[in-house]
């Protein structure tokens, strides 16, 4: 008995000296034992490893998909801001477009002469581009064009008086109307001799307005003026521009090519006079209408924006889920490892 009680007493000092080495013991005993319990309570030597790296790799498909949606939602946010910038981008600067409407009929447009000291000698409308020789060139003919003479004050300095031949110019373009006319000048002190002309819309709304002068004015200071030679023919065709602007107006301008071919006087007598030849036709049966649009369509942009958007919520929800299941995953690993040290304790 006295022997027991010694050993007894030796075994207890023993453990109160090595206190921590029994715990760190039991605590690899317990780690030991938790890596071989499985979560239905089953053994084996591999299946501890087969979960973990099952685990880690849902954990790391998870975070790739999480990074691969954050990067599709940061492209999606870059789409957004570019197609804000280039819809303002669009409406700033219009793009000119220029579309031909045919007629069979222009309005007949006004042709404006300063001939200064000339004279009107023959007008007369041809058809199908036919004209017939001169008989008397020189000699006063017949005037078949419906004229009108005009004084009014010069709109840049108000002080000079001009006077203006106002005739109608050609109509039907599908026969090639054209309107001939021919001047006279007896003698000029000047080294060349010219008649400026110019063209305006419509000869109906000059003879319709209440205030020619006025209107003269107004189309000399829209309109451009252009002249034609004496001792030539001068061939004149015309085409119409319409400009729509921005507050809903529209503007007329004409465009023309001029081709001039030599006048050979065949009179007998030499002549100290000037002789003018214009002829005035219109080029196409096309009106040429230049209007600036905004290319940029608004339901188109917020179709697009409303698709991106879209996805960016979609894209936010995935991954808002994925967090979700993260953490799921998580908390089941820490509720399964509770189980197994509550198990082996």
């Amino acid at each position: 008995t006295t022997v027991l009680t010694m050993q007894l007493s030796e075994d207890v000092e023993q453990v109160s000296e090595n206190p921590t080495d029994e715990v760190e013991g039991e605590m690899e005993d317990h780690e030991d034992t938790s890596s071989v319990i499985l979560p239905d309570g089953e053994l084996g030597p591999s299946a501890p490893y087969l979960r973990f790296s099952k685990t880690c790799l849902k954990n790391v498909f998870s975070v790739i998909l999480l990074f691969i949606y954050l990067l599709l939602m940061a492209v999606a946010v870059f789409l957004v801001y570019q197609t804000i910038a280039d819809f303002r981008e669009k409406l700033k600067h219009p793009v000119m477009s220029v579309s031909y409407k045919e007629v069979s009929l222009y309005d007949a447009p006004g042709i404006a002469f300063y001939p200064g000291k000339a004279r009107l000698l023959s007008c007369k409308h041809h058809y199908y581009d036919h004209i017939p020789p001169l008989i008397n060139p020189g000699q006063p003919g017949d005037i078949e064009c419906t004229t009108q003479r005009i004084n009014y004050t010069d709109p840049f300095t108000n002080q000079t008086m001009k006077y203006a031949l106002v005739v109608q110019g050609p109509r039907d373009v599908k026969k090639k109307e054209l309107v001939f006319l021919q001047f006279h000048l007896n003698g000029t002190d000047q080294d060349f001799s010219a008649i400026d002309y110019l063209l305006f819309s419509s000869f109906q709304e000059f003879i319709n307005s209440p205030e020619k002068a006025e209107f003269m004015k107004d189309c000399e200071s829209s309109y451009s003026s252009w002249k034609f030679s004496g001792g030539f023919r001068t061939w004149v065709k015309m085409s119409l521009v319409k400009t729509k602007e921005e507050d809903g107006s529209e503007t007329v301008e004409f465009k023309q090519e001029t081709s001039v071919v030599n006048y050979i006087d065949q009179r007998t007598k030499p002549r100290g006079d000037q002789l003018f030849f214009v002829v005035f036709e219109w080029k196409d049966p096309f009106i040429q209408t230049v209007q600036d649009i905004i290319t940029a369509n608004p339901w188109n942009m917020i179709a697009l924006l409303c698709g991106i958007f879209l996805a960016l919520f979609k894209a936010a929800d995935f991954a808002k889920l994925s967090v979700k299941w993260m953490i799921k995953i998580r908390k089941r690993h820490l509720k399964r490892r509770s189980q197994v040290m509550n198990h082996i304790s």
